[in-house]
């Protein structure tokens, strides 16, 4: 086995030049909760590994003037639990990346290292994408923007050129009578990765009815999937018995799952169906609290 560099920028420009000379080997560490076992498994086999948690701007939790949030891709998920604020405005958010492993897990799991891991069953990019966040990435070429749905192309692979990392992520401010909810399905009680997970984010006019929806799937295809097909089935609804079982019907419609030993094709299209239902149910519920 060759040695392993292991180097700590302190800036973002640093990271960028590390990420440049390493001939395409280089891994980031955010929280190292993937890449430690992979290393362990050699399914990876880096020249270099750059730990982005000495960099201010990926340490950071903010809340914004406008209500919205810039989260750091290093931050851990046990710190955002801890939160008040964040933990009230999206619950659903910070439920799916409580969801990463154990406690111990959660000390150094990351929003930026779950979505750059670009597994289909990664708890914590279903609820990203229904609440429309976004990724800052910077690179040789600059910083640009996207939203977090585009970060993943296919299981294990992002669309981050060379040299380009994860500093932080946006979360937007929670709309006015809005909601959202993040559930999965497992065959343990906890510490297991999805079969199936669903998030959803929603608002309610004074009437109760669904002004505005977002649906996500995860564990179905080989990205998360974005049903705006169970989104127009409840828009403009009180979420009446039609309306969850065209959302049911629209979630199964849009599933492309596998078989494997944690769950077969036919039991995941029905799964999606059902986490749909619920999750939009408690989305409406908390949004009517707020």
């Amino acid at each position: 086995m060759e040695s392993i560099e292991f180097e700590k920028p302190g800036t973002v420009e640093e990271a960028i030049s590390l990420l440049q000379g390493a001939s395409g080997k280089a891994k980031i560490l955010a929280g190292g909760t993937d890449l430690l076992v992979q290393l362990r498994a050699h399914m990876i086999d880096p020249s270099v590994i750059i730990d982005i948690k000495h960099i201010e701007e990926t340490r950071a939790l903010t809340k914004n003037s406008d209500g919205s949030y810039t989260i750091g891709a290093a931050v851990a998920g046990a710190e955002a639990g801890d939160r008040e604020d964040i933990t009230k405005d999206w619950p659903g958010v910070i439920e799916s990346w409580e969801l990463i492993g154990s406690t111990q897990v959660q000390g150094r799991a990351s929003l930026g290292g779950n979505l750059c891991n670009a597994s289909p069953a990664g708890d914590s990019v279903p609820a990203m994408v229904a609440a429309s966040m976004t990724a800052n990435i910077a690179g040789p070429n600059g910083r640009r923007t996207i939203p977090v749905e585009d970060v993943t192309v296919s299981p294990g692979r992002t669309s981050l050129e060379k040299g380009e990392f994860i500093v932080s992520l946006n979360l937007p401010a929670r709309p006015l009578r809005g909601g959202d909810a993040y559930l999965r399905l497992i065959p343990r009680t906890e510490m297991d990765i999805a079969v199936v997970g669903c998030a959803v984010a929603l608002t309610l006019d004074d009437a109760g009815t669904v002004k505005t929806a977002k649906v996500s799937l995860g564990a179905v295809a080989a990205t998360v999937l974005i049903v705006e097909d169970a989104a127009k089935a409840i828009i403009g609804t009180k979420l009446d018995a039609a309306a969850m079982a065209a959302l049911d019907s629209a979630c199964q419609a849009a599933c492309k799952p596998i078989d494997d030993k944690r769950g077969t094709i036919e039991y995941r299209t029905k799964i999606a169906g059902v986490l749909g239902r619920r999750a939009v149910t408690i989305a409406a519920q908390r949004a009517g609290e707020k």
